[in-house]
């Protein structure tokens, strides 16, 4: 058995009919193989099936904790998992062009998955427009964050057609799930060093409250961290400036309360573009894919007549995972605010701010414990966890408070040579997260191969012309390029 950490239990206390904590991935692969024979659900199940032993996520099942007083724990199925429930086959509807799969991947993937089952889902797609399927991979927060879900695909795919030498089987079994007595039993004997626990967290969480984005946007959280904070480093120049530079961020439409529906949409750019912007005007990659997204939502806010004064903050999600924890699963993220200048009309004056925004938010995350978000909700007793969780996002959407962020966004590195399906070439990846009460609009960059493809998911409500918003990512790319282009060519 596996207890959940504070963190981990934090996404399934998120979810309460509106909010979903899934992490889902979407391959677009050949539908034969180099002998011609179509990919079927059957091969899919055969490939989890002789993989199954590599990937402990795949096996956990959830056992509550009698009367909430204590995090749930992770039960080990081992090979009793019925992969008939778990790896499913569907189609888009007619003519199954990308916005049909788009809409088909809004409603799978903000589906809610049946937590009496290990966390996870996979769908075979048909009926792509260009004779292709693809497959729809869902894992739950509470169990991966985005590194280690990308080890899960790593598992599952290969780096070549003929895929990679079998791993021999293990004999593992089942584990025996305790009865409710047991586990009531266990939480107890853990309620002494939950409390030491709780109580070195809070010597770290108290004076960084204010960093904590579903916290940061409560007035009064805001103001107990700063005096925390004084109280215990007086003096310190470093961290009074800290106060002072955390930036402030506009209301928008999507930062209200989110619906149970949303809209995805999918793009994709040139890496080799994207990479001759970063070297000519010396920045980074995470600066152009900022900086292009801070350039796409100022144009698609000003189609809308709704771009504000303010610029817009984004909550960027940080791994936090050290070297000795890769392989181990759950969550070890952090999040840092970052200012979007979306009120810089110049491309390059816009790239070179992002350049700047994105180090004063690196050095502003640095100087917090990495274990902040896991320190924060530690400060919290068990039983009350879950109302208090969904107490403190729905306060963060209020109408009557400013949001800590705008949305979020995440540019995740992905392979440079191509990955294969049980034998079929995947010729597009592309990531599908998760949104949240305040946070209505996600933008999630994951390069692959020769290009960045960007998954866009919104709430359905409260996110108008999300395709508009998609379009508007190469737009600002042609607009990045004729910069460069210009400026190598110099005065005429």
């Amino acid at each position: 058995m596996r207890a959940l950490t504070s963190l981990d239990s934090m996404f399934l206390a998120a979810e309460d009919g509106r909010t979903t904590a899934n992490v889902s991935s979407l391959a677009i692969l050949d539908r034969c193989d180099a002998d011609g024979k179509p990919l079927t659900r059957k091969d899919i199940q055969e490939l989890f099936a002789e993989r199954l032993h590599l990937l402990p996520p795949l096996r956990w099942c959830l056992a509550d904790v009698p009367l909430g007083v204590g995090h749930p724990w992770w039960v080990d199925r081992g090979g009793d998992v019925d992969l008939d429930f778990h790896v499913r086959e569907t189609a888009v509807v007619s003519p199954g062009d990308r916005g049909a799969l788009e809409t088909l991947v809004a409603r799978l993937s903000a589906h809610p998955m049946d937590r009496s089952r290990p966390l996870w889902e996979v769908y075979l797609i048909h009926g792509l427009q260009d004779g292709r399927v693809a497959l729809l991979t869902k894992l739950h927060h509470a169990a991966v964050d985005g590194l280690s879900g990308g080890e899960v695909l790593d598992i599952l795919f290969d780096p070549t057609a003929e895929g990679r030498a079998s791993v021999p089987m293990p004999s593992y079994r089942r584990e025996k799930e305790p009865g409710q007595l047991a586990l009531l039993a266990r939480a107890i004997a853990g309620v002494p060093a939950r409390q030491v626990q709780t109580v070195k967290a809070a010597g770290r969480a108290l004076t960084h409250l204010d960093q904590v984005a579903t916290l940061r946007s409560i007035p009064a959280v805001g103001a107990a961290g700063r005096v925390f904070r004084r109280i215990s480093s007086p003096g310190t120049g470093r961290r009074v400036v800290l106060d002072k530079s955390l930036p402030k961020a506009p209301k928008l439409a999507f930062n209200g309360k989110i619906t149970p529906h949303r809209r995805v949409a999918l793009t994709s750019v040139a890496l080799d573009d994207v990479k001759a912007i970063k070297n000519h005007f010396d920045a980074t990659i995470n600066d152009v894919v900022v900086a292009l997204t801070a350039g796409a939502l100022r144009r698609w806010l000003t189609d809308q007549d709704q771009l504000p004064d303010l610029p817009l903050v984004a909550a960027v999600p940080v791994s936090v995972r050290a070297q000795a924890e890769l392989g181990t699963y759950g969550n070890r993220v952090g999040t840092m605010l970052a200012v979007l200048p979306t009120d810089e009309p110049d491309p390059v004056g816009r790239l070179r701010r992002c350049r700047t925004e994105l180090r004063a938010a690196k050095e502003r995350h640095q100087a917090v414990p990495p274990s902040l978000m896991r320190d924060a909700n530690d400060l919290i007793p068990p039983i009350l966890f879950d109302r208090a969780v969904r107490a403190m996002t729905g306060v963060a959407a209020s109408d009557a408070l400013s949001p800590a962020a705008n949305l979020v966004i995440s540019n995740v590195p992905g392979p440079r040579a191509p990955l294969y399906c049980a034998g079929r070439q995947i010729h597009e990846h592309y990531p599908v997260s998760t949104i949240s009460d305040s946070l209505g609009l996600n933008v999630t960059v994951f390069s692959y191969v020769d290009r960045l493809e960007i998954g866009l998911v919104g709430d359905r409500d409260l996110v108008a012309d999300l395709p508009g918003l998609a379009d508007a990512f190469d737009k600002e790319l042609q607009v990045f390029m004729h910069a460069l282009h210009e400026s190598e060519s110099g005065p005429s």
